[in-house]
C-alpha cells in the first residue's frame, strides 16, 4: 500500500485572494451599516436605521466566510485534521445555506402579512434607501467576484470530457460562492423592492411590493437549496465526478487488472482524494497504479492497494 502524497494543504488556489476580498466586503458593509444606523437616528429615519441592522446581518454572513479562510489557513496543516482542512469553506458555505433559508422564509412570511394586511409606506423615504443598498450590493459583488473565478483551464488532458471544467465542482470554493450568492440575493430584493415601490408609488398599486418581496424569497430560497445540495453531498464525501471515477477504473484495468474497490471524494477546492483497491496476476506494486494515475491533476492525495492473485 502506498500514498501519492504525505500532503494534506487542500486549500483552494485562490484561497488567500478570496480571504482578502472577503475582509474588504466586510468593511464596505460595515461602514455602510454604521453610516446609516447613525444617519437613521440623527434624522428621524426608523427604515434607515432598519436597513443599516440587515446590513449587519449581511456583514456577519460574510464574517462566517471570512472566518472560515483564516481558520482553514491557519490549521493547513494541523495534523488533527486528517485530510486537511479545505472541505471548511464548504462547511461555512452549508451554514450561510442554511441562513439564506431562514431568510427567505421570513421574507415570504413578511409579504404575506403585508398581503393580508397592507401597512402604509413612506417613498419617498423607502426608495433612495433599496437604491443606496443596490449600490452597496453591487460594489460588494463586483469585489467579491473578482477573485472568485479560475480562469485557467482543467489539467484534465485526455479527460477532459469526463473531467468538469476549472469552473466546475472540483474547483468551486463554496465558501466565496455563498458569499457572493449572500450579497446577490440582497441586490436582487434590492432590484425588486425598487421595481415593486416605483409601480406602487406611480399607479397605486400597494400589493406589488409585497409581491415583489415574495418574488425574491422564491429566487434566495432556490439559490440556498442549491448551496445546501452541492455542499451537502461534500461534506457526506459522495463522489463528486462519476465520469471521473469511470475513466480511473478503465486506466487502471486496461491491461487486464481488475480495480475491486474505489473511493473518490472532494479534499478542498480542486483537489480530490482517492483510495484504490487493484487486484492483479503480474508482479506489480503501488508505484505502477500512481504513475497510470499521474496525469489526474485533481486527484492530490491517492491510497493504493495492491492484491496480488
Amino acid at each position: 500500500m502506498s500514498t501519492a502524497s504525505h500532503s494534506h494543504v487542500f486549500l483552494g488556489e485562490g484561497h488567500d485572494k478570496n480571504e482578502r476580498r472577503t475582509w474588504a466586503v466586510i468593511a464596505l458593509c460595515a461602514v455602510m451599516m454604521v453610516a446609516e444606523i447613525v444617519g437613521g437616528l440623527l434624522f428621524g429615519s426608523i427604515a434607515l436605521v432598519a436597513d443599516g441592522l440587515h446590513m449587519s446581518t449581511h456583514a456577519s454572513a460574510l464574517l462566517l466566510a471570512a472566518l472560515a479562510y483564516r481558520y482553514a489557513r491557519r490549521h493547513a496543516d494541523d495534523p488533527r485534521f486528517s485530510f486537511g482542512t479545505g472541505k471548511l469553506g464548504d462547511l461555512a458555505g452549508f451554514s450561510s445555506a442554511i441562513v439564506l433559508a431562514m431568510i427567505a422564509i421570513l421574507i415570504g412570511y413578511e409579504a404575506v402579512s403585508r398581503l393580508i394586511a397592507p401597512v402604509p409606506i413612506s417613498f419617498n423615504e423607502a426608495i433612495p434607501i433599496a437604491v443606496l443598498g443596490l449600490i452597496v450590493n453591487v460594489v460588494s459583488a463586483l469585489l467579491l467576484g473578482g477573485g472568485s473565478h479560475d480562469h485557467g483551464h482543467s489539467h484534465e488532458h485526455s479527460h477532459a470530457h469526463s473531467h468538469e471544467h476549472a469552473h466546475g465542482r472540483a474547483h468551486r470554493d463554496n465558501n466565496m460562492r455563498a458569499a457572493i450568492i449572500h450579497v446577490l440575493a440582497d441586490a436582487v430584493v434590492s432590484v425588486l423592492v425598487i421595481v415593486g415601490l416605483l409601480l406602487a408609488r406611480t399607479f397605486g398599486w400597494l400589493f406589488m411590493d409585497p409581491v415583489a418581496g415574495l418574488v425574491g424569497a422564491a429566487v434566495i430560497a432556490s439559490w440556498s437549496y442549491g448551496l445546501i445540495r452541492d455542499t451537502g453531498a461534500i461534506l457526506l464525501d459522495m463522489n463528486p465526478d462519476r465520469g471521473m471515477a469511470e475513466k480511473v477504473r478503465a486506466t487502471i484495468e486496461r491491461d487486464g487488472d481488475r480495480l475491486e474497490d474505489l473511493h473518490l471524494w472532494r479534499l478542498g477546492p480542486g483537489h480530490l482524494g482517492a483510495i484504490l483497491s487493484v487486484v492483479t496476476t503480474k508482479p506489480r506494486n503501488a508505484d505502477h497504479y500512481r504513475r497510470l494515475l499521474h496525469h489526474f491533476r485533481n486527484l492530490s492525495h491517492v491510497t493504493v492497494e495492491v492484491q496480488q492473485t
